[in-house]
């Protein structure tokens, strides 16, 4: 059985270690524990992990952010995937930073990654896993947030907080969304 795991995030070292971009760090980590790298391709970088005997696709892609849904829709037609193979790893202003909340479809929620997604694919019931990032800016000050690095006390937390995304992702592949909301959304 084949998974599509995608990552949100914007491609170049300005970005690297900015809110934005936890989606390519949840991949990183996923792909470190696995002694996998990255290789750059068509629409983004790909790596392939296999648990179980399962096959996981790992993409982080190359488009930016706002263009997502052209590297998602491109990889799980070369992949033959279909949508609730897929899941979306994505930073949530709503959610308290470090919060992980597995949900099998639902809004863009003004995140622009899933809106495109969602205008590619032509609908949103596909599973995503949000990751909070807080929301603690100023008045007009969402942008400079989303884009800027985490504090040093949520730095410290980052570890800990990837590792347990990592884990989700291996549910999901394993035991199936249902079970693995069941276990982690309540924490």
């Amino acid at each position: 059985m084949k998974y599509l795991i995608v990552g949100l995030g914007n491609i170049g070292s300005e970005y690297e270690n900015t809110r934005h971009n936890i989606g390519f760090k949840v991949l990183d980590a996923l792909a470190e524990a696995s002694n996998t790298v990255f290789t750059d391709r068509r629409y983004g970088a790909i790596a392939e992990i296999k648990i179980k005997g399962r096959t996981l696709v790992l993409l982080k892609p190359s488009t930016y952010m706002n263009l997502s849904g052209n590297a998602v829709r491109y990889w799980m037609q070369q992949e033959k995937i279909e949508a609730d193979k897929m899941l979306v790893v994505v930073d949530d202003l709503s959610l308290p930073f470090g919060t992980l909340r597995l949900r099998p479809q639902g809004s863009d929620a003004g995140h622009n990654g899933l809106k495109d997604i969602v205008r590619v694919l032509g609908n949103d019931v596909y599973p995503r896993l949000r990751f909070g990032i807080g929301n603690d800016f100023p008045r007009g000050g969402q942008i400079d947030y989303v884009l800027g690095e985490f504090t040093t006390q949520q730095s410290e937390l980052l570890p800990e907080r990837l590792q347990i995304a990592c884990d989700i992702i291996k549910s999901f592949c394993l035991a199936g969304i249902t079970l693995t909301m069941n276990q982690y959304n309540k924490k």
